[in-house]
């Protein structure tokens, strides 16, 4: 298990509070001194959104699944998170790839920061907060029967509107990443 030192730990906790604080329309109803309880409780979960902050993710609490209890975090950035772009989808797209190959893909960078992809549903709803990926676009998770075909899916907001749309797996651009999801 990846751990914060006690001073990093200090330092995320304050960072999610005063986000928390200015950003009340995402979770209305929640309690701080609730969500951080669980986080303090969670050593795992707290490295995870330390990572999703360290790549510019700017992790926020956007609800509550009331069947677990659980407090979901996203990435609420602006922009698709800058540490986390230029990627193609997963493994199967990079390999394809015989030339300019990206360091990377978006399915294993959430995996090794212990999160996952937004879905359609989860981008959409996460849309409803703010304004997200104005100039940017996101990998959202593919359903497998796309997936399967060679191609991935990913989200925006232009024009006042959100669009999802394809792509092949194996493409990547400068001005797309992904944003992810975690469960406390």
């Amino acid at each position: 298990m990846k751990k914060l030192s006690p001073a990093q730990r200090e330092d995320l906790l304050k960072t999610l509070k005063e986000r928390f604080e200015k950003n009340p329309k995402r979770h209305p109803g929640l309690e701080w001194a609730k969500i951080e309880a669980r986080l303090e409780a969670n050593a795992d979960k707290l490295w995870s959104l330390s990572e999703m902050e360290r790549t510019g993710g700017e992790p926020d609490v956007v609800g509550q699944d009331v069947k677990t209890g659980e407090y979901l975090f996203y990435d609420c950035s602006a922009e698709s998170p800058a540490g986390r772009r230029s990627v193609c989808y997963d493994r199967e797209a990079l390999d394809s790839r015989k030339e300019h190959r990206p360091e990377n893909n978006a399915i294993e960078m959430a995996a090794a920061m212990g999160i996952e992809l937004l879905t359609e549903d989860e981008y959409r709803a996460l849309q409803t907060l703010g304004n997200f990926d104005t100039k940017t676009s996101s990998w959202v998770q593919a359903p497998a029967d796309i997936r399967k075909l060679g191609g991935a899916l990913f989200g925006d907001s232009r024009y006042g509107h959100v669009f999802i749309y394809h792509n092949g797996a194996q493409s990547y651009y400068a001005a797309r990443g992904f944003r992810g999801a975690l469960r406390v």
